[in-house]
């Protein structure tokens, strides 16, 4: 009897560690074929067919929701906060930014960890390069991208939307960031536009431009 409740017990902790451990498998983005997956504090970007940390697969997502298969278990996923309960709520990251040449805002950042001299542009609608700036990044935009034609101050322009899987300046980062890539010289200078600045919090207070990460 005694080797019965051992191994009950046994059964039972087994289970427990496993809800536990799908309990730590959160959604904290969402996007057109790609989820932001926080598992164990690890946060990462990751497409359909691919797989994130803890071997957590995406096997779809959009806008709505995401499936994910969790130890062999496929089961539909909400946008979720990367806290929960009995967590300490996480600290917002600020970032003050002087206006330089030209009277324009200019930060230094990274895209998918490649250093990038950014001009912020609040009339951009997305951040947006060049495509010798995407070259230089890896960028296959040719084959990750949806070509489109824009409109630019010197008239239309052949252009790539793609998602760039992190952009970072200073201490904030935003993952599963939309991107242009235009055809030609233009933009001269990478400008970060609203595709990033709506994911985070921002205003102008005298000539500095604040940066403000979301809870």
């Amino acid at each position: 009897m005694r080797s019965l409740n051992l191994f009950c017990a046994a059964v039972l902790l087994t289970t427990a560690g496993s809800l536990w451990a799908a309990t730590q498998v959160r959604v904290v983005g969402l996007f057109p074929g790609a989820a932001v997956l926080s598992v164990e504090g690890q946060r990462k970007l990751v497409r359909v067919g691919q797989t994130g940390p803890g071997g957590v697969l995406v096997v779809s997502a959009d806008s709505r929701g995401a499936v994910l298969r969790v130890d062999g278990v496929e089961r539909a996923y909400g946008l979720s906060r990367e806290y929960s309960e009995g967590f300490a709520a996480p600290t917002k990251t600020q970032l003050s930014i002087a206006k330089g040449v030209g009277g324009h805002y200019w930060i230094a950042g990274a895209v998918d960890g490649q250093p990038v001299q950014f001009l912020v542009d609040t009339g951009a609608t997305s951040v947006a390069l060049n495509d010798a700036q995407a070259k230089r990044l890896g960028i296959d935009y040719r084959v990750e991208g949806r070509p489109m034609v824009v409109n630019t101050a010197s008239g239309t322009a052949k252009a790539w939307r793609i998602t760039l899987d992190r952009v970072k300046v200073g201490g904030l980062e935003v993952l599963g960031v939309e991107a242009m890539v235009l055809e030609g010289a233009g933009p001269t200078e990478a400008l970060l536009g609203m595709s990033f600045l709506n994911r985070v919090s921002w205003r102008e207070e005298q000539g500095v431009l604040v940066l403000e990460s979301k809870l």
